[in-house]
């Protein structure tokens, strides 16, 4: 479905979606589209980050809305919960600091996406926390890079 569109607008778009992001973007740019990192990465950066400031500004009026339903209600208090407490120890003691390590490992159920729910949650300053998800970003980008090369180029030695 995706072919139909230009390979940058997949990169960018993307990078927008919640789980998969730029730090697995960019590998998959690199590997399907051959592109190199410095084409990819500054493409999926800014897809990465640019739903982040809805998100910690907007994400109040929303939550307010589907407050409304039942469902809605319920779903994100399970949500919330589990959130609060995989990050509560490590946003209460360090804020700043474990927001930007939270962000940075490019693990599931980590990420820009879950970063903003976590400033949001714990009512962290709006734009330090942009700031700082915008660094855990480059950050996990960048550890993926060096991962995805440095495995590319072990397969090519062993495979030579």
């Amino acid at each position: 479905m995706f072919d139909l569109f230009p390979e940058w607008f997949q990169i960018f778009f993307g990078s927008m979606v919640p789980f998969l992001e730029s730090r697995y973007i960019i590998p998959y740019a690199m590997w399907e589209f051959n592109w190199p990192w410095w084409e990819a990465a500054p493409l999926a950066i800014m897809g990465n980050i640019l739903p982040i400031p809805f998100v910690l500004i907007f994400f109040k009026y929303i939550e307010k809305f589907l407050r409304k339903y039942e469902y809605w209600s319920s779903f994100m208090d399970k949500i919330f919960e589990k959130t609060r407490k995989k990050a509560n120890i490590k946003i209460e003691k360090y804020e700043t600091l474990g927001l930007l390590i939270f962000v940075a490992i490019p693990l599931p159920f980590t990420g820009a996406w879950t970063g903003s729910l976590i400033a949001y949650l714990f009512d962290l300053n709006i734009t330090k926390s942009l700031i700082t998800i915008f660094i855990g970003i480059v950050i996990s980008v960048s550890i993926m890079i060096i991962l995805y090369s440095t495995g590319i180029n072990i397969w090519i030695s062993i495979n030579s």
